[in-house]
């Protein structure tokens, strides 16, 4: 027992030693020592936070490693925290901090910008070198430029024996999207018969998604920031672009995605063993649709969006065409079967998947209840004005309302003119002209004009509903006035 004790001892220590040790790098600062730490080194991104909070529990492992990986960096560039819920609440309070984590770029000791950089370690990495020193790095050697492209990101590299506009527009371009991008240039004789350039501007892609299919560089052809702009982000991720979710937005429809176990750390070869087959079919398909790979566990949310909680040895196929529908191949990956697949959905011949649950078998309840198949027949088809939330089983909003809701059904069943529908959100998909982004969502359908839904924000009880129903109802209801009166019976 005693030996038990020492055990449990030993490890309880290693596991908080390894706590501390991955905090070691993050400055711990309060009220009393702020203003004085955070002017000792030049740039110093700060989290305030809250030690209660989700989202700043979910940070922390990321930002200290990332503040690890930078301890060692010239010039220096520190990580802190501050809790402003004891040390630092004056300091909080100074710099209007309302949400947790708050994320804010000190320069010199005064606060610069807020940070609206990524939330994992690599990306607060390359954000943060990217606030310091120049825009773009001066090559002087041909082993600096290798060394420079060697890195598995992609780069711009400008060449320039001399002063010139195309010079200017690069640098101008380069402070612009430094916090996106690693740019570098060089007048080196050397490096600039390297590539035989004496003043041009290359787009170089990341060197592990190297392959047969397309060059690893292009030469910018166009004079001003807007051309160069246009080029890296048509050009940027090549004929099959590795897709994160930090670059989610980089990547336009119509797009086939091919997910599966991706990794370039760990698996390089098995990685870029299916990337290759995709690429073949990709070459075929250039200027017509985008395609790409994304990793499986880091894309979970995706999968759950076209039914999928698994996806096997290989690699699983989903599309999206420029309406935004969803598609998914399934035949099992093949380069023959990827073929098909993307010439039927350029063709427009394929079945769109939509997530739904299965039509109620009876739906003649004051509210109807509204699924992804039959929402056109109930909501954007029916010849009525018609309100309809957007609701989560689990939102306890959702529950508060729900009583509310029914009895204004009930209130409105003898309206002709109107219909009263909820759907679940979580389980159905919605169409993409109405935005929710919280539950309970309610818009308002006008009969007359279905494609312009108009967000709710009126009250939730059951007479603003019943006065906003009345007041924008396309007709006027039967049973209310404009002002939502109840109209006296005749005798």
């Amino acid at each position: 027992m005693h030996f038990r004790t020492q055990l449990a001892t030993v490890v309880l220590a290693a596991i908080l030693g390894c706590a501390l040790a991955s905090e070691a790098d993050v400055l711990e600062l309060s009220d009393d020592d702020f203003s004085t730490r955070v002017a000792e080194v030049e740039t110093t991104l700060v989290m305030f936070y809250a030690p209660w909070c989700g989202h700043c529990k979910r940070l922390k492992p990321e930002y200290a490693k990332a503040a690890e990986l930078l301890r060692d960096d010239d010039p220096p560039i520190a990580l802190a925290k501050i809790d402003c819920t004891e040390a630092g609440k004056e300091t909080c309070g100074k710099f209007s901090v309302q949400g947790y984590p708050t994320l804010k770029i000190f320069r010199n000791g005064e606060v610069s910008q807020e940070y609206n950089g990524p939330r994992e370690a690599a990306g607060i990495v390359k954000y943060m070198r990217a606030q310091v020193g120049p825009s773009s790095k001066d090559l002087l050697t041909v082993e600096a430029l290798e060394a420079f492209l060697a890195v598995s990101e992609p780069a711009v590299v400008g060449f320039f024996k001399k002063e010139s506009d195309l010079k200017g527009v690069f640098l101008k371009y380069a402070d612009k999207m430094r916090e996106k991008l690693r740019f570098a240039h060089s007048s080196a004789a050397e490096v600039l018969a390297k590539h035989d350039q004496t003043d041009a501007v290359l787009l170089f892609r990341a060197s592990n998604l190297h392959n047969k299919f397309e060059e690893n560089f292009l030469k910018f052809d166009g004079s001003d920031v807007g051309e160069l702009t246009q080029f890296v982000r048509q050009n940027l991720h090549g004929l099959v672009g590795l897709r994160t979710r930090d670059s989610v937005s980089e990547f336009q429809n119509p797009l086939v995605v091919a997910y599966y176990n991706v990794d370039y750390v760990k698996n390089a070869k098995g990685t870029n063993y299916w990337r290759n087959r995709v690429l073949k079919v990709a070459k075929e398909f250039k200027g017509k649709l985008g395609f790409a790979i994304s990793a499986k566990d880091e894309f979970q949310h995706e999968l759950n969006e076209y039914g999928y909680d698994y996806v096997g040895d290989k690699p699983l196929v989903l599309a999206r065409n420029q309406d935004n529908q969803k598609f998914i191949m399934k035949d099992e990956f093949s380069v023959e079967n990827l073929q098909k697949f993307a010439a039927d959905l350029l063709a427009g011949d394929l079945e769109p998947y939509i997530k739904s649950e299965a039509v109620p078998e009876k739906n003649d309840g004051p509210v109807k209840v509204a699924v992804a198949k039959n929402f056109k027949e109930l909501v954007t088809d029916v010849d009525k004005d018609v309100l309809i939330e957007f609701y989560a089983p689990w939102c306890g909003h959702c529950k508060k309302l729900a009583p509310v809701f029914d009895e204004l059904g009930e209130k409105l069943k003898a309206e002709s003119g109107v219909s009263i529908v909820k759907v679940d959100a979580t389980a159905n998909d919605v169409p993409p002209q109405f935005e929710v982004r919280g539950f309970p969502t309610l818009f308002w359908v006008p009969k007359d004009n279905k494609s312009k839904p108009v967000k709710y924000e009126g009250g939730r009880e059951l007479e603003d509903f019943v006065k906003y129903i009345a007041k924008h109802a396309t007709d006027e209801l039967d049973g209310f006035d404009r002002s939502g009166n109840a109209k006296k019976s005749e005798l």
